[in-house]
């Protein structure tokens, strides 16, 4: 069949083109709203401009089509072969293409919003500056992706893959990052607030200036991380890893650091008032001009901690270890 035969037919009220061999068809600018392309070759076929809209491109092979600015939304593409497709502008609202495989896909101007890229491969994509407000990426392949200056609002990212991604400038604000591997990746002054970072592995990373506010961040693993200046304020930090990480001047005012390990961390001049620090691992941890107004300190352990000049006032220290402590001179009350 060829496209002026495919055209034909669907201008007749046909739908079902399951299987069919379009190779470098010429379809650019035409309709084809709701049609089924199941199993289809379009390999190098241009659908520039085409609409096809809600149509169903299941394990279809479209290995380097052109699809400059195609109408794409909606449309089935799970476990469809894209490899070196020109998505350029295209328009992919509400997409499918779980398992679909992007490799060296261009997808420079698309609209990504809402789309479902679960477990699909995108090593080395270039996203730059891409809407992905709450886009699937569950288990996705962004080995090495272009993610600079992107909106991943509320994206979901639990799974994936990004080592040696780009992440400049990102927004990560309620987005998804579940136990991640993202070891020195740099945050610094990127908007996270209400990011679920559960289980994440953050060792060495750089977060100076960032905003953290509200995140979730149970068992996250972020010793020897830089924090400096990071707004942390109402997050859940509870059985952390901040083991030798520098949170200078962090504000974590309420934070919930129950059994955090903070053991040699530099939290001088951090704002932890009405923080919850019980039972957390303070041995060797330098507070010096923090503010602990109102935190609870009950069963923390701050063997050889230095809370010089520190700010202690309505602090709960029950059972707390102070051995070799290095405190100010004010009145512990229990």
């Amino acid at each position: 069949m060829d496209e002026y035969e495919l055209i034909k037919r669907y201008l007749a009220g046909h739908r079902d083109f399951q299987g069919v061999n379009l190779r470098e068809a010429n379809l650019i600018g035409v309709t084809l709203t709701g049609v089924n392309f199941t199993q289809a070759n379009l390999k190098d076929a241009s659908l520039a401009r085409a609409n096809v809209s809600r149509s169903f491109f299941l394990e279809a092979q479209l290995s380097g089509a052109f699809l400059y600015a195609t109408d794409l939304s909606y449309a089935k593409l799970k476990n469809s072969n894209l490899i070196e497709a020109d998505l350029t502008k295209a328009d992919l609202r509400g997409a499918q293409l779980a398992n679909a495989d992007l490799k060296g896909a261009k997808l420079s101007g698309a609209i990504l919003t809402w789309v479902s890229l679960y477990r699909a491969n995108l090593p080395g994509v270039n996203l730059c500056g891409a809407n992905l407000n709450g886009i699937n990426l569950r288990g996705a392949n962004l080995t090495g992706a272009n993610l600079n200056w992107t909106n991943l609002s509320g994206a979901r990212l639990s799974g994936a893959s990004l080592q040696g991604a780009q992440m400049n400038g990102v927004k990560l604000n309620r987005a998804f990052l579940n136990g991640l591997n993202l070891e020195g990746v740099n945050f610094s002054g990127l908007e996270l607030q209400d990011v679920k970072l559960n289980g994440a592995k953050l060792q060495g990373a750089n977060f100076t200036g960032a905003d953290l506010s509200r995140a979730q961040m149970r068992l996250v693993q972020l010793n020897e991380a830089n924090l400096k200046k990071a707004s942390v304020p109402q997050a859940n930090l509870s059985d952390a890893n901040f083991s030798r990480a520098i949170l200078m001047r962090a504000d974590l005012r309420e934070a919930d650091l129950r059994n955090a390990d903070l053991s040699g961390a530099n939290l001088n001049l951090a704002n932890l008032a009405g923080a919850d620090l019980s039972g957390a691992n303070l041995q060797g941890a330098y507070l010096w001009g923090a503010n602990l107004d109102g935190a609870n300190l009950s069963g923390a352990d701050l063997r050889g901690a230095s809370l010089r000049d520190a700010i202690l006032t309505g602090c709960n220290w029950r059972s707390a270890i102070l051995d070799g402590a290095v405190m100010p001179q004010v009145r512990l009350c229990a």
